[in-house]
């Protein structure tokens, strides 16, 4: 089964403004799958985990590139860095190409992203992808609506598709438990368990410990499981760090390879000028709540979802499933949180064109005026808060208040 992405018709606008193209993301979350379907006839593919064509690129990126003359898509690329200085040089060589001669992968960005700046500044367009999102899932990727936001068009536009589809909580918790990995999607007999051993596994031997010199695997392996539990919670690194049983400097070294290789997210506190009361501490986020449940051993969707973790994960799933809708689309939203010292809180606010958006993410069928305290505070601080929502398991739109509306958890 493939998934038909949303990000797809991005990457063929961007081919044709770009020599280059690169799309990274964290192992897994189908960038090869979906480059290669759009692949023309002529378009050669090589892998760089093929050692044969690794070894020819490390030691003669030159010759690499003579016998692998574009259209080519290379498959990641970050084990062979010195291939961008030589890409940078044909690319400038050839003059103005109206289309990507070069389309890259890579999944560790916390060494490729500064190879990319140095070396193909202007001329490559970078393209984040994230695991499937809820309408990918569905397949309707290509149809998609635009980038959610609790407007009263794009609430419209979604509640049509959702009557074609409506989510249960058991169906949100069953896929918040396995994930938004494809190959878990594709093939529901596949065990989850086994899947989210060997991709840690992998990604701690092959990726974190080649590129960033991890000394201690089991050290590293804990701290993940340290960060998992904090999903959606303040980062508190000191607090990380001395549940982990290393320093401080080790723990923000290693969250940094957690959120640069796209494991992980930092969602940034809304500051205004016209207060100081607010708290000044990013909120952390795992990007695939999969793995997140995996890390935290819950055993099954009906524990995850009974369990003391099923709010922060339900935010967490609604946070990221809010991203994809952007990023999935070329977009890079202003997104935020608000948390006052009077506790005052709205789990994301979205900026465009001088409007905020407070969006509150609530597991629970019936929402309540307690859930709106955070986006009341929020008007009284800035004037320019638009149309909000309390995104939740409520059946269908609702009306909770002026220019507030109760959205089912479904409409993502």
């Amino acid at each position: 089964m493939d998934f038909d992405r949303t990000l797809k018709q991005h990457i063929l606008e961007c081919s044709e403004n770009f020599p280059v193209v690169l799309v990274t993301g964290a192992r897994q979350v189908g960038k090869t799958t979906l480059l290669r379907s759009l692949c023309e006839p002529n378009r050669r593919y090589v892998s760089l985990d093929d050692p044969l064509a690794l070894a020819l690129a490390k030691e003669d990126p030159a010759l690499f590139l003579e016998r692998n003359p574009p259209p080519l898509l290379i498959d990641e690329v970050q084990y062979a860095p010195d291939l961008l200085t030589h890409i940078k040089m044909r690319v400038d060589a050839q003059g103005a190409i109206s289309s990507a001669a070069y389309w890259l992968t890579g999944s560790q960005p916390f060494h490729l992203m500064r190879g990319v700046a140095e070396s193909l500044a202007g001329r490559v367009a970078v393209i984040t992808m994230l695991g499937l999102s809820r309408q990918e899932l569905i397949g309707r990727g290509a149809a998609a609506v635009s980038p959610f936001a609790p407007t009263a068009h794009s609430l419209q536009a979604r509640a049509h598709f959702n009557q074609s589809a409506p989510w249960t909580s058991e169906q949100l918790f069953t896929n918040i438990w396995r994930g938004s990995f494809p190959a878990l999607a594709r093939n529901p007999r596949l065990n989850r368990d086994v899947f989210y051993s060997s991709y840690l596994q992998t990604y701690i031997q092959r990726d974190v410990r080649a590129l960033a010199q991890v000394g201690s695997e089991v050290s590293f392996t804990r701290f993940v499981r340290a960060a998992a539990a904090r999903t959606a919670q303040l980062l508190n690194m000191a607090d990380l760090a001395r549940d982990t049983d290393i320093h401080p400097a080790t723990a923000k070294q290693w969250l940094s390879i957690l959120q640069a290789s796209g494991l992980v997210y930092l969602l940034q506190p809304w500051h205004s000028n016209t207060t100081k009361r607010l708290v000044k501490t990013p909120k952390l986020y795992f990007l695939d709540t999969g793995l997140c449940s995996y890390l935290t051993q819950w055993s099954s969707p009906q524990t995850l979802e009974a369990g003391a973790m099923s709010g922060a994960i339900f935010e967490t799933w609604v946070i990221t499933d809010i991203l994809k809708s952007y990023w999935h689309t070329g977009r890079i939203p202003v997104c935020s949180f608000l948390r006052t010292k009077d506790q005052y809180e709205v789990d994301l606010l979205i900026e465009q064109d001088g409007v905020i958006y407070p969006i509150e993410c609530k597991k629970s069928a019936s929402p309540s005026r307690h859930n709106l305290q955070g986006i009341n505070a929020l008007h009284q601080l800035q004037a320019n808060a638009a149309d909000a929502a309390v995104v939740c398991l409520i059946p269908e739109l609702a009306t909770l208040g002026a220019r507030i509306q109760a959205v089912p958890v479904g409409f993502l």
